[in-house]
């Protein structure tokens, strides 16, 4: 059956049968996806504040100057905006080699610290660089700590059992996301957004995202910020009920996508990862070497070849998500609660991803 077909049947949870439609593997036609490299239809250019970012802060983002930015809305989802790769050259590599070596450090929050002892998680990329450098194609050969990685939460750290933040489990968020983010948001219009919270998923081609809402953060009024790298994805962007049949749409590296207004509180899922649409390992935004000359201030690094090695070699099969929210408004408390014990963590592996091959990453979202 058609994914159209599908979405004029209606009825109970139109979102779930969708979602399982383009979670299937053999599930060939993607005539229904919205492609942002060829808009149309339901698709529209959206408007940027251009002058709330300096040509100069973009660049020390590692992005395009906002005027050259392409931005786009969607028919029937206020608030919505798609921004096709704004990234300067070779500056997405700075974001994988930190999502990969840098935060998954303590103390920020990973799955794996939930299984096992803290001296075991302490170095991922140092535990695991060799062994994804050497890795083949082989299906039977063991998992490098860093192909487990499922999540990494930062800031403010999300509670996946209470589905809450809390003050007694903070760390510093990353100054150099925290930069990135603040100007995308002003760009979006959001001037004055301060990064507080950071979830980063790890999908691998067999993972999904469950059907969901982020609700969690005090503070509605300030958009959630996407970032995405590596392979492709389907991103499916609901109703306010998951009665309402999504509209899917492709997310390629270097996208981002900001949900404010009233497309902040939809449902949303990732039913599906997509090898690159160029046909080659990686996707040539990837292949793009950083320039030699950074501005002053720049928060992007130039990554060591032996670095970006690895980061290639997991990437040729597999995803990061970068999703920034601000939890609280300026001024803004935590309510008091009783009874919490501070930790902030969850006893369960992992309660976004879906994954065919390991039951235990079905979510408790949907």
């Amino acid at each position: 059956m058609a994914a159209g077909a599908l979405t004029r049947e209606g009825g109970e949870d139109a979102f779930r049968r969708l979602f399982r439609f383009y979670r299937q593997r053999d599930a060939s036609d993607l005539r229904g996806v919205v492609d942002f490299s060829a808009p149309g239809g339901q698709v529209f250019r959206s408007q940027l504040s251009i002058s709330s970012v300096s040509d100069q802060d973009a660049y020390r983002a590692g992005l395009q100057p906002v005027s050259q930015w392409k931005a786009y809305g969607l028919s029937g989802y206020p608030g919505f905006i798609f921004i096709p790769n704004p990234f300067l050259p070779g500056c997405q590599r700075h974001w994988v080699k930190q999502c990969l070596k840098l935060y998954p450090e303590k103390p920020n929050v990973c799955n794996l610290d939930l299984h096992m002892a803290p001296e075991k998680t302490t170095d991922l990329w140092g535990q695991s660089k060799e062994q994804l450098r050497r890795k083949g194609s082989s299906k039977c050969e063991p998992r490098s700590l860093l192909e487990k990685l499922r999540w990494v939460t930062l800031g403010y750290h999300y509670n996946w059992d209470t589905k809450k933040y809390s003050a007694n489990h903070h760390t510093p968020f990353p100054s150099d996301l925290a930069f990135l983010s603040e100007q995308v948001a002003a760009a979006c219009g959001f001037r004055g957004f301060q990064a507080q919270a950071g979830i980063l998923n790890y999908y691998h081609f067999d993972s999904s995202l469950g059907i969901h809402v982020d609700e969690s953060e005090l503070d509605h009024s300030r958009p959630l910020l996407s970032f995405s790298f590596g392979q492709s994805s389907i991103f499916l962007l609901g109703g306010l009920k998951r009665e309402e049949a999504p509209t899917a749409m492709f997310m390629h590296s270097g996208d981002i996508m900001v949900m404010s207004g009233f497309s902040r509180l939809l449902y949303h899922a990732v039913p599906r990862v997509l090898p690159n649409p160029e046909g080659t390992p990686l996707p040539s935004c990837l292949h793009q070497p950083l320039s030699s000359d950074l501005p002053v201030g720049s928060v992007i690094e130039h990554s060591s070849e032996e670095d970006w090695q690895v980061c290639a070699k997991y990437l040729q099969s597999s995803r990061i998500n970068m999703t920034i929210r601000q939890v609280l408004a300026e001024g803004q408390k935590f309510p008091e609660e009783s009874g919490t014990n501070g930790k902030g963590q969850a006893p369960s592996d992992n309660s976004y991803h879906e994954n065919s091959k390991a039951k235990r990453h079905k979510p408790n979202t949907v």
